[in-house]
């Protein structure tokens, strides 16, 4: 889960989350052999930050058409010019997907931050 509101940090996305908790169970930063599944694409931040970790893979579900970075506004995960790309899966259960984030944006306007 987000947890920037809690925890009062902009970088509080979940997909870092993921990422710190990766590398400290696995004992190591680069994150080969793993996949990032998620709901919504990934924003420019968690985008870079996969990429930079080396993981192998990102599935999500519904596109952002006003921050994803993966393929909405840019294509930072599998650019040609990094020295390293996932491989991306994009659109599985999208509409199960909006439908869960339409539920938690719901539920946030109605004072539950988390």
């Amino acid at each position: 889960f987000n947890r920037r509101e809690s925890w009062r940090d902009p970088t509080a996305h979940a997909e870092l989350i993921a990422i710190r908790l990766a590398a400290e169970t696995l004992e190591r930063w680069r994150l080969t052999g793993t996949t990032m599944y998620v709901t919504l694409e990934p924003c420019a931040m968690c985008a870079g930050a996969m990429v930079l970790a080396r993981m192998d893979r990102l599935v999500y579900g519904a596109p952002d058409p006003k921050s994803g970075a993966v393929r909405s506004l840019f294509r930072l995960a599998d650019d040609d010019r990094l020295n390293h790309r996932l491989e991306i899966t994009s659109g599985v259960l999208a509409a199960e997907c909006a439908a869960v984030l339409k539920d938690f944006f719901r539920q946030r306007r109605r004072g539950n931050n988390e």
